[in-house]
């Protein structure tokens, strides 16, 4: 798919807003279940779509990239697990993909130099990249340095018959991110008024429990309002984030809810207490049929 076919929404003219969120900080805790969302095809839309082909994206996640090419985190040198994994996407038979989506977390250092190295890795694949920042992240160098195509920060694109919310959680200060009141609200304006198409949401903190008490303790801070906002909007099938360093694959109604590996370190899963897995950086394929159906895996780099 050609970057003409899609319709971009860039950061300053998107009804979606890309805003860092007030430091806010409150107790807050997971629903453990989704409730009304009713198995049933969406109002108003056409569901005779059998010739309608579906769209493929690639998520990547987490590189956590540094100004200069040698950094390491925790022993991996991110830049080159990047590079790895993309090699690794590229000889996949779904390559080129329609769309890669890289939710959050970039950047480690907050620097240009790294925004640059993140921008070097993608700009010639010659496709949409859909940017959304990560606690680690810098929102306004984001903005700065990805704001010409093929990238866009934030904000919301119609790839075929699909259509992507691209949401920011960070929050300044914070390892714990939300969507925040203005930005709910926007979201919620813009799903009851574009109805038409299944809807994939993507953000970087995780709004369900990871089953992991540090993990969980720096999630969605707002993850019942967020919840509350998509149990209005049958159209919404996906939400899918980062953060987290692992894999999760959960269905609760007619919504898939989706983390994605980081393409450097893993996290070990339901460890109360910080632990690192072996296993290898990863990545993520979606395919998204017209019908609102999903097919996903994760890949692993082989080493």
């Amino acid at each position: 798919m050609s970057l003409s076919e899609v319709v971009f929404r860039n950061h300053a003219r998107a009804s979606l807003i890309c805003e860092p969120v007030p430091n806010a900080r409150v107790g807050f805790q997971y629903h453990s279940h989704i409730q009304g969302l009713a198995l049933h095809a969406i109002a108003g839309m056409n569901t005779d779509k059998s010739n309608t082909p579906p769209i493929v994206l690639l998520q990547v996640t987490d590189p956590h990239l540094h100004a200069a090419a040698d950094s390491k985190m925790r022993g991996v040198n991110t830049y080159e697990t990047l590079l790895a994994v993309l090699e690794h996407a590229r000889q996949d038979e779904r390559w080129p993909p329609d769309a890669i989506v890289a939710t959050g977390d970039l950047v480690q250092d907050e620097s240009s130099g790294g925004y640059e190295r993140f921008r070097s890795c993608f700009a010639d694949f010659g496709l949409p990249i859909f940017c959304i920042p990560g606690n680690h992240d810098d929102p306004e160098l984001m903005k700065t340095l990805l704001a010409e195509q093929p990238f866009q920060v934030c904000g919301h694109a119609v790839l075929g018959a699909w259509q992507l919310v691209l949401l920011s959680t960070f929050v300044k200060g914070e390892d714990a991110g939300a969507v925040g009141a203005e930005q709910l609200s926007a979201m919620d304006s813009y799903l009851a008024d574009n109805t038409q198409r299944p809807t994939m949401i993507c953000m970087h903190h995780q709004p369900v429990a990871m089953g992991s008490a540090w993990l969980d303790s720096v999630g969605l801070m707002d993850s019942d309002d967020f919840l509350r906002v998509i149990e209005r909007h049958s159209h919404v099938r996906a939400v899918v984030w980062g953060h987290v360093h692992q894999a999760l694959d959960e269905q609760r109604g007619q919504v898939r809810f989706l983390s994605t590996p980081s393409t450097c370190a893993q996290f070990l899963p339901k460890k109360d207490f910080f632990s690192l897995d072996d296993k290898p950086p990863g990545c993520r394929w979606l395919v998204l049929h017209a019908d609102g159906s999903i097919d996903t895996t994760v890949d692993w780099l082989k080493t």
